[in-house]
């Protein structure tokens, strides 16, 4: 009897987080997925439930199928990018010792007292015909005459992505390779494998989990980004968040946003799968 209450009372602490989850969560995505299904009445603008699937097969044409590609492609690019810097940074801070490694990681998380918006006007300054980059390219004179224009195109939505996510890639990777034991990094160099042999064969997979944390932490959000493409695209580098908040806010056609929204969830959704799958399938002990 006494194991029956307990396991009430377990059951009856998540209650709230359920709840919470159900709310925010769930109903809001089910009010989505209803709403796709609707039509929108041209003169009156009144959403009505015929239960029709034509918002669906007009994601897949002409300038929506276009955002969504570029999506996806500007997300793997940054998240790829993150990657790529964010790795030697995050290695260098887990082997730090003492307050160097507390100073480093402040740096790491400073930008995250700022902003959002701020930080991205600050990048749109940053990468401007005239901005300090600009300015330092051609003082090296990397740049001659009408200078860099990265303002208003994929590229600079793609820098403003990088530098946003970054610490996003930076953190879960600092906490994996911070795990790792430098004994065994000391005894491969021992055994006589090369730099690069110690970190394909002993680093890397010892970071796998910190590298999969922190390409869903970046790939996520970055693939729905609403405000970098809205500042540093100007209009001109549509993402999927800017076309379903123009389907929302500006043409009033919310079953057609609803059914973009989904067709992004479900998107995401399948990626997670597969690398769940795959983390899962490299975590699979050995048999003996």
């Amino acid at each position: 009897m006494t194991g029956r209450v307990r396991g009430v009372g377990r059951q009856a602490l998540a209650l709230p987080s359920v709840g919470w989850t159900a709310l925010f969560f769930v109903a809001p995505l089910g009010l989505l997925l209803l709403y796709s299904f609707g039509t929108t009445n041209t003169l009156t603008y009144e959403v009505q439930f015929g239960w029709t699937t034509s918002n669906y097969t007009g994601v897949f044409h002409g300038l929506y199928i276009d955002a969504i590609r570029r999506s996806l492609l500007l997300s793997a690019g940054a998240t790829a990018a993150c990657l790529v810097i964010g790795f030697p940074v995050a290695y260098t801070i887990a082997r730090a010792k003492g307050r160097w490694q507390i100073v480093l990681l402040l740096m790491v998380m400073v930008p995250f007292w700022t902003s959002f918006v701020v930080r991205t006007y600050g990048v749109f300054n940053l990468i401007g015909d005239s901005g300090p980059l600009a300015q330092l390219l051609k003082s090296l004179g990397l740049v001659r005459g009408g200078g860099i224009h990265l303002l208003f195109t994929p590229v600079g939505v793609g820098i403003g992505i990088v530098y946003s996510y970054l610490p996003l890639m930076i953190l879960p990777l600092y906490v994996a390779l911070e795990r790792i034991d430098p004994a065994l990094l000391d005894a491969a160099s021992d055994l006589g494998a090369p730099p690069r042999r110690v970190l394909r064969r002993v680093i890397l997979p010892l970071a796998r989990p910190g590298i999969v944390a922190g390409c869903v932490l970046v790939g996520i959000p970055a693939t729905g980004e609403y405000v970098i493409p809205q500042i540093l695209g100007g209009g001109k580098t549509l993402m999927v968040g800017n076309v379903v908040a123009n389907q929302f806010l500006d043409i009033g056609d919310y079953p057609f946003g609803a059914a973009l929204a989904i067709v992004l969830t479900l998107i995401v959704m399948i990626v997670l799968v597969v690398l769940r799958s795959r983390t899962d399938r490299t975590e699979e002990p050995v048999p003996a």
